[in-house]
């Protein structure tokens, strides 16, 4: 199974953020999925890259011909494509992934989890969907998608297609045991 994760190209201010994508590498790899991830060497992308290399896993980057983050690049990963655009990087990520995680991360982070949000809501997606809660990072986001139920813009099914949590054991029985299919 191919994993996108989602996070940041900055490591955040406590230890406890590279920590999880270091459990999050090491999971993938031994469960023999693929990490389809930014491409970057830097920050959360570069911890979790670099941890499912180094215990076997393998690993595709997409990642954008934008300078700035070009500059990031993960020399390390054999299986790397390039792509035109942020909005290109996002389809193929897409596209390749059977599953999603969102680690914590900035406002790219957000970005692309909000778009497989939005895809699994409007039945674009049929998929597992992890927003990685570790120092209960997304609880705001999570509170806010509450708050959409509430006032009718959502459904709590839309909700039930999500897992907030930092366990994981409760991750992984998502991800294996989700009802669904990638493309419905």
């Amino acid at each position: 199974m191919n994993i996108a994760v989602y996070c940041g190209s900055a490591a955040g201010n406590d230890i406890a953020y590279s920590k999880a994508a270091e459990l999050i590498g090491k999971w993938i790899a031994k469960e023999g999925h693929t990490l389809v991830y930014g491409g970057g060497n830097v920050g959360l992308m570069g911890v979790v890259a670099n941890t499912v290399m180094e215990n076997g896993g393998d690993v595709i980057g997409v990642i954008p011909n934008i300078l700035f983050i070009r500059e990031q690049r993960h020399n390390g990963i054999k299986n790397i494509i390039d792509t035109k655009s942020m909005s290109e990087r996002r389809d193929k990520m897409i596209e390749l992934a059977d599953a999603f995680i969102a680690l914590p991360g900035g406002p790219g982070t957000l970005d692309e989890i909000s778009e497989i949000i939005m895809m699994l809501r409007i039945r674009e997606l049929d998929c597992p969907c992890v927003l990685f809660n570790t120092n209960d990072f997304y609880n705001p986001l999570r509170e806010l998608l509450h708050n959409m139920v509430s006032a009718e813009f959502s459904s709590q099914e839309d909700m039930d297609k999500l897992l907030f949590s930092d366990d994981m054991a409760k991750v992984a029985d998502f991800i294996n045991h989700y009802p669904g299919k990638k493309n419905a």
